[in-house]
């Protein structure tokens, strides 16, 4: 709808949905009627909606008459597939870790050799190892519940199995090993060692919490704006000079003192595994930053400062 002073006059808009792959018609909308509503199988949630086939999905709050299209308009439809919403994928991703590394630290039955079920540990290291797990985990999943607001709803379903592999999978390998019968603790700096890394555990930890405290708060409830991160009055915000994603450069921070603590091969490839991740993640956010907001401030870096 278009307005000049005190008259009105109503743009009538008639839409061709075709299929992105094979560019066969699927509907011509003269009225405004959801897709789902010729297609039910087709609910909102799955749906990619593009002015070209190759390009980038048209966003929710997207106006047809702000778009560049004439009163004939032709967009491309693509299926992203099933899809199962954020927090049941988080839920689920973190609960398994947390009930896998419990399984091996108790020793339950069919892991270790029989004499050793339901034994514990003679090491000091791994109890703390455990608490240290599972105050990570069980923060996770407080957060997911309470903290964590999402952009998107839901994502594709065949992603949690890919998410559950690889926790689940790591959670059980690094378990294995660091509540083994035969596991040793750090015997190079021994529990010097140990105390500085629960010191770097438990500071990233509670970094990682205040970032996501204040990313919270750049979002309203039900709103999708995006706005700059700045540092807050927490000083474990003021990471923010100088990095993009400080929720990264914590959470990296915390694996590296849970491998510093347990000095478990595992535990490193998993750290490891997970910065390669976490920067590829970051990298994406520096870059929709750089692009979305001109002022954005040049000095900071996607993860760590001054280097990545």
């Amino acid at each position: 709808m278009t307005s000049q002073g005190s008259r009105k006059a109503v743009v009538f808009f008639e839409v061709e949905i075709l299929d992105a792959k094979t560019k066969d018609k699927l509907c011509f909308l003269d009225k405004v009627r959801p897709l789902h509503k010729y297609y039910p199988q087709w609910y909102a949630a799955r749906q990619s909606i593009r002015l070209d086939p190759k390009g980038k999905s048209l966003k929710d709050e997207d106006v047809l008459q702000h778009l560049p299209v004439g009163t004939t308009a032709t967009f491309y439809f693509r299926d992203l597939g099933a899809q199962i919403s954020w927090v049941t994928v988080f839920l689920t991703e973190y609960g398994g870790p947390l009930l896998l590394y419990l399984m091996f630290y108790f020793r339950v039955p069919f892991i270790y050799a029989p004499k050793y079920d339901f034994t514990t540990s003679k090491h000091w290291v791994v109890h703390l190892a455990c608490m240290c797990h599972s105050f990570h985990y069980l923060k996770r999943l407080l957060e997911t519940l309470f903290v964590h607001r999402f952009s998107h709803g839901t994502m594709p379903l065949r992603n949690i199995f890919k998410n559950c592999t690889y926790y689940w999978g790591f959670a059980a390998w690094m378990a294995y090993y660091i509540n083994h019968p035969l596991y040793t603790p750090p015997t190079i700096y021994g529990e010097q060692q140990v105390r500085i890394a629960l010191i770097i555990f438990l500071f990233c930890q509670v970094g990682n919490f205040s970032i996501h405290i204040a990313l919270r708060n750049l979002r309203p409830p039900g709103s999708k704006t995006r706005k700059i991160p700045y540092p807050t009055k927490n000083p474990f915000t003021w990471i923010f000079l100088l990095v993009s994603c400080p929720n990264y450069t914590y959470e990296l921070g915390s694996w590296f003192g849970f491998t510093l603590m347990t000095q478990c091969l595992p535990v490193a490839f998993f750290t490891a595994v997970g910065f390669i991740q976490m920067t590829v993640w970051a990298k994406g956010k520096h870059r929709s930053y750089l692009k979305e907001f001109r002022d954005y401030p040049p000095l900071r870096s996607p993860i760590l400062p001054f280097v990545l």
